[in-house]
């Protein structure tokens, strides 16, 4: 197949064709500083935080992952993480064998599900936001046990509980990418979960310790000491005011849309995990007005980052490039022979056109 218009490689625009199937074959043309008139051919986007989509949440199992990744597709997303809720160890464990199943055979139209964002239990109770109440301290039997159903690539814990900073070296010695969040932890806790490996902070800002000038709180360390951070950037869950200034300090600053059932339909009453939560007014929460995930798409946080200033290349980056090299999916969200080929087709007004996951179209 073939794509001709501006293409937006790891080294800049370029204006010209792009020759793929399943992967990048190569690319044709004449570098450019800025794109010119045409389509905009970008790298798919990675979501490393969805925990439903299509009236689906993944705590339900069956075939939810792979609607959620059905209807993630159509907002351009590519690749993504499923991602569970606090829940009882056998409810997790029955989600993650619905994730598997997904990830074993990718149904035509869905995006790939490339592993488990485990969100919980190991979260700190006075920090749950619209997480269910069924923490646990962090135990690596456990999360070994799910990894042997599902990949673990991702978990969220608040590092200030005890044996946690041990925890986060043995799961990184594993392999799996570990995020603080849901945390009450002070600047100096942070600071030392990253230094025992944590590399990300998950949802920043949100139920986590907030910046103050003698208190630095978990943001602090955020700002002060990260290199990769999700934010959600549907303007609800955090002020653009602070996503610029986050910008300033954290390099790979990546957006992330902590979808819920909601994604994708109308205003109403859907699942998250244990709970039932309202879309109204282009938001999720919880019956108290507890923010409680989101209904945004990767392509409306796009353009979100874009209204803010960014551009084009950048909240590209922001939506792809970065969340994939945080999981280290090397070969996701870049243009590169060789890579995934995970493409979206965008008009002059960024209006989403057309969709490819593995080089197979899909229609937005």
């Amino acid at each position: 197949m073939e794509l001709e218009g501006n293409i937006l490689t790891t080294e800049g625009w370029c204006r010209g064709r792009l020759r793929f199937d399943a992967r990048v074959q190569e690319i044709l043309g004449e570098r450019t500083r800025e794109p010119g008139p045409g389509p905009r051919i970008l790298p798919g986007f990675v979501d490393l935080h969805v925990h439903g989509g299509g009236g689906r949440d993944v705590m339900e199992g069956g075939d939810a992952p792979r609607v959620l990744a059905r209807a993630h597709a159509k907002g351009g997303t590519t690749a993504l993480l499923a991602t569970t809720m606090t829940a009882p160890v056998e409810e997790i464990s029955s989600a993650l064998r619905s994730i598997r199943a997904a990830m074993d055979a990718r149904s035509r139209g869905e995006a790939r599900v490339l592993g488990v964002h485990l969100e919980g239990p190991f979260l700190n109770p006075g920090r749950l936001g619209a997480q269910p109440p069924f923490v646990a301290r962090g135990d690596l039997d456990t999360v070994l046990g799910l990894h042997a159903i599902a990949p673990v690539r991702m978990l969220t814990l608040a590092p200030e509980l005890a044996g946690h900073l041990e925890l986060i070296r043995a799961l990184v010695s594993a392999g799996v990418r570990v995020q603080i969040g849901h945390t009450l932890a002070t600047y100096e806790d942070a600071r030392a979960a990253l230094e025992a490996g944590a590399s990300g902070f998950t949802h920043l800002f949100n139920a986590m310790t907030g910046l103050h000038h003698r208190a630095p709180g978990a943001v602090g360390a955020a700002l002060a000491h990260g290199d990769f951070a999700e934010l959600i950037p549907d303007l609800l869950h955090v002020h653009p005011g602070a996503i610029l200034a986050t910008l300033r300090c954290i390099p790979r600053l990546y957006a992330v849309t902590d979808g819920t059932a909601a994604s994708g339909m109308p205003d109403g009453e859907y699942r998250l995990g244990a709970h039932t939560v309202s879309k109204c007014a282009g938001g999720v929460r919880l019956p108290d007005g507890t923010l409680a995930g989101s209904c945004l798409t990767m392509h409306q946080a796009f353009k979100n980052l874009i209204s803010l200033g960014l551009s084009i290349a950048d909240a590209a980056r922001r939506c792809g490039q970065f969340p994939a090299e945080h999981l280290g999916a090397e070969d996701r969200g870049r243009i590169v022979p060789g890579a995934s080929s995970d493409l979206l087709v965008l008009d002059e007004d960024l209006a989403l056109r057309l969709v490819f996951v593995e080089g197979e179209p899909i229609e937005p």
